[in-house]
């Protein structure tokens, strides 16, 4: 490295990294990408991910009917985020929220007006359907979507990563970009300088080649020596604390949603382990909204893991029935599938159990099942139209969903309840015992409820509304049906998992990106983007997420992170 003078350093070479890394050689600066896995790696957590990005009123929605405004996205995001710690000022007054309150009205106004151009110029292409995730608590004022806004990405998330790592392996063959693969960065160097104390550039440890290992498997921490360098700048796009359980569990919000999960399983790799969390607070950031995370309950060991723990999420639609370990059906919006995750952690963890089940048909598996994750979605990321008319109209759930009912062990398929929840009980946790009669008279009350169009039962209601909107009718929301109809069975448990995923909160940072000190000054030479930084501010999502806003998250503050440096 010593022969290569960059203006930036970038300490991370995921998503948010690479985009600040496109935006900064645009302007012909030199940037220094360091990252502790190997160069398949590269692209980290994005690459991963199923690709969904939230959008608004996009002409993908038009076309479906869909109505929708950067008014309405503001009002759910506001419902959603329900920020709380606003503060006073700017200063030591101003509360944890106040960044990412601001950083939230920037980017739903990016989202209804310039992404979509921004990265359809990149060559990014969306599927035509547009997909209804996180639905929310019933409330027009509360969390969740008021209309669908999930565009998943045609190639989900190698895309995504593509049309960013493309210009800068460009760059990078023009002598703009170097990478240092294996460089595991231990301390920000810090100096005082005519105008304060300023980040000067990095300090690590240089770690043994392990080319070996493929993307996403754990790598070795095996020491070859250190390494200094130093430039005008530095970002941090690390990455959150996802498998760092020890760490989830220090900040996990007991209070708010219930105890920690003793049994947790892993949405994202072994190095997603949020070293420069506190490495960047030792430097003098501001680390802000610690007890924010976004971890899913519908995870499922995968039985062909890549890493260590490596869990699935289920994607579902609305008419599995939900019930908690000790079989009681979960209420309200939070008890149907996929409308409020931290909603049906509460009552999931209320129990004293860290798992739930889902009770549901052979005909709901096939038309509502979908699984997170590029390699579980083939046909989407390989781009195959053949291949997603077979798997997503054709007769059957999708193959990946059917080899996870074959071979998952969080699933039991039987004839007749009796015999399902005898399988139940067998790979259930802690000692439960579940009753098959109090699972078949809440099964019996809700298939009452089917008979006709309009009901009181919060579920049935959401069934119906889900195949009100073209994509939920086609291809998402099972046309309703009694549980205990033969004619739809086999019938099919899941038990779900506690999943982590996403940090929420993290590095405090202006509209720039730029690092934050406790004093609310700005430190100077430091930016901070994508998770490490909750997506912008320290905590763009506040409490509760809307869905494709991760990946979006990572793209809007790395490029305000590359284009405050192009501008430096």
């Amino acid at each position: 490295m010593q022969e290569f003078a960059p203006d930036a350093i970038v300490v991370g070479a995921g998503l948010a990294g690479l985009v600040a890394t496109y935006e900064a050689t645009r302007a012909g600066k030199k940037v220094l990408v360091l990252d502790q896995e190997n160069r398949a790696n590269l692209g980290g957590q994005a690459h991963w991910s199923l690709g969904g990005l939230f959008f608004v009123d996009t002409p993908e929605q038009r076309r479906m009917g869909i109505k929708d405004s950067v008014e309405l996205a503001w009002q759910d995001w506001q419902g959603s985020a329900a920020f709380d710690r606003i503060g006073e000022g700017d200063g030591l007054e101003r509360g944890e929220d106040h960044w990412g309150s601001r950083w939230a009205r920037a980017y739903v106004d990016f989202a209804a007006g310039e992404k979509r151009d921004y990265l359809r110029g990149l060559g990014l292409k969306s599927l035509t359907f547009v997909g209804w995730a996180e639905r929310g608590d019933g409330s027009a004022s509360g969390h969740g979507n008021s209309v669908p806004r999930f565009h998943l990405t045609w190639g989900t998330g190698p895309e995504v990563v593509r049309i960013f790592r493309e210009p800068v392996e460009e760059a990078e063959r023009a002598g703009l970009v170097r990478f240092a693969f294996r460089h595991q960065v231990d301390e920000l160097l810090v100096e005082d300088g005519v105008d304060g104390s300023a980040c000067v550039g990095v300090r690590g440890t240089v770690l043994a080649p392990d080319d070996a290992r493929t993307r996403g498997q754990a790598s070795s921490r095996d020491v070859v020596g250190p390494f200094d360098v130093r430039a005008a700048a530095v970002v941090v796009s690390s990455g959150g604390i996802g498998h760092n359980f020890a760490m989830m569990r220090a900040n996990w919000p007991t209070e708010r949603v219930g105890p920690a999960p003793e049994h947790m399983i892993a949405g994202v790799p072994a190095h997603v382990d949020g070293r420069m969390l506190g490495i960047t607070e030792t430097a003098g950031a501001s680390l802000v909204n610690r007890d924010r995370m976004w971890a899913y309950v519908e995870g499922i060991h995968n039985w062909d893991p890549v890493w260590p723990d490596h869990a699935i999420r289920i994607l579902p639609g609305p008419s599995s029935m939900w019930f908690d370990a000790d079989g009681h059906r979960l209420t309200g919006m939070s008890g149907v599938p996929g409308a409020d995750s931290i909603g049906s952690m509460k009552q999931v963890l209320a129990t004293g159990a860290d798992y739930s089940w889902f009770v549901l048909t052979q005909s709901i598996i096939e038309k509502e099942f979908a699984l997170s994750g590029s390699e579980q979605n083939p046909d989407w990321t390989d781009k195959d139209i053949r291949m997603m008319l077979k798997e997503r109209l054709g007769k059957g759930a999708t193959s990946p969903v059917e080899a996870f009912k074959e071979h998952g062990e969080d699933f039991v398929v039987a004839a007749d309840l009796d015999e399902l929840v005898a399988g139940m009980n067998k790979i259930a946790r802690g000692g439960r015992v579940l009753d098959a009669a109090l699972l078949r008279r809440q099964i019996e009350d809700r298939d009452r409820q089917i008979d006709n169009a309009y009901c009181k039962d919060a579920q049935v209601m959401a069934i119906h509304n889900g195949r009100k909107d073209r994509t939920g009718k086609i291809m998402r929301v099972a046309k309703p049906h009694r549980i205990l109809d033969p004619a739809h069975g086999p019938l099919i448990a899941v038990r779900l998992n506690i999943l982590s995923r996403k940090t929420l909160g993290g590095i405090e940072t202006d509209l720039d990106s730029q690092v934050v000190r406790p004093d609310g000054s700005a430190i100077p030479g430091l930016y901070a983007a994508g998770e490490v930084a909750g997506f912008g501010g320290g905590g763009v999502h506040g409490y509760n997420a809307l869905e494709g806003t991760f990946l979006g998250g990572c793209i809007f503050s790395g490029r305000a992170a590359g284009r405050a440096i192009a501008r430096a």
